[in-house]
């Protein structure tokens, strides 16, 4: 059995095939495993935490993880150690979550084009077709992540408080969240995973799309981004796409098409779970070279 794994910081997917392609099991979920946030002990307690995979552990033979957190080699190394520890009988590949994001999103194997992820948090790189490039090392949440669910659920409580709201705005988000003070200081400042937290509240500004407040606030955090990220790629920008996979991207395409009209560079897919994507990815593979022949 061969798992393919989508992992961001707040949830993680797991799909099970043989190795005809064949899926063998449900699709799983577990909580994210993100290894810059949560100790090695946590992410084992979360992959056995599921039955399927608690009990299926010991027949896979391969797991290709994909995974927020994994683009520095601690990060790696972290994860590779809790899945082989878990998955005892597997070969182990772990890559970062970008990877993920340009194999389900490009047209083929050798297409080239800035690949970005907007979901709890955020990235860009550049594929050249066989290998990538990422011009901007992350620094997590709390400094970069422009963009992401965690930075628009920042900037929705932070106009919530600063009284930047527009009134009707202000009464929706109040209805819909817990907003007292001291619980949301209690969740980012004392519980696991705050950027996760904060990116709940990102949901509230597609539920009010029709808001010029919401579609302002979701520009403008574009805007943010592609400034800071995308176009660190100006030279590449003149000849290749920029694809996007989250579902903030996914939410987002109509104010990400403004913005890059705004800013002059060609939108190419959008993929709201780069999971999908990755099954179909690996099918091929396992098809073309497959495991255990």
């Amino acid at each position: 059995m061969i798992l393919i794994v989508d992992s961001g910081s707040t949830k993680c997917d797991w799909i099970a095939v043989d190795k005809n392609g064949n899926q063998v099991l449900e699709k799983m979920r577990t909580k994210g495993l993100n290894p810059q946030i949560l100790t090695e002990k946590k992410l084992k307690k979360t992959i056995k935490k599921n039955k399927d995979l608690k009990e299926n552990r010991h027949i896979v033979t391969h797991v290709f993880f994909y995974g927020a957190g994994c683009g520095t080699a601690r990060g790696k190394e972290l994860v590779g150690g809790v899945l082989r520890e878990v998955f005892d009988n597997a070969e182990i590949t772990v890559e970062e979550d970008t990877m993920a994001a340009v194999y389900s999103t490009i047209n083929s194997d050798d297409e080239a084009a800035v690949v970005c992820i907007l979901g709890t948090g955020s990235n860009c790189s550049y594929y050249d077709g066989k290998q990538l490039r990422q011009d901007v090392v992350s620094l997590g949440y709390i400094i970069m992540d422009d963009a992401s669910g965690n930075y628009f659920g920042r900037q929705l409580i932070r106009d919530y408080y600063f009284n930047q709201m527009p009134e009707g705005i202000k009464v929706a988000f109040a209805s819909k969240y817990n907003l007292d003070a001291d619980y949301i200081k209690y969740n980012i400042y004392k519980q696991p995973n705050p950027n996760a937290y904060l990116a709940t509240f990102a949901e509230f500004m597609f539920l009010n799309k029709d808001s010029e407040y919401a579609r302002e606030l979701i520009k403008k955090g574009i805007r943010v981004f592609a400034k800071n990220m995308i176009m660190q790629y100006k030279e590449e920008l003149k000849t290749v796409p920029v694809h996007f996979a989250g579902s903030i991207a996914f939410f987002s395409q109509n104010e990400i098409k403004e913005v890059a009209k705004e800013m002059g560079f060609t939108v190419g897919n959008f993929e709201r779970r780069p999971i999908e994507g990755l099954v179909a990815y690996h099918v091929k593979s396992l098809k073309n070279n497959p495991l255990n022949a």
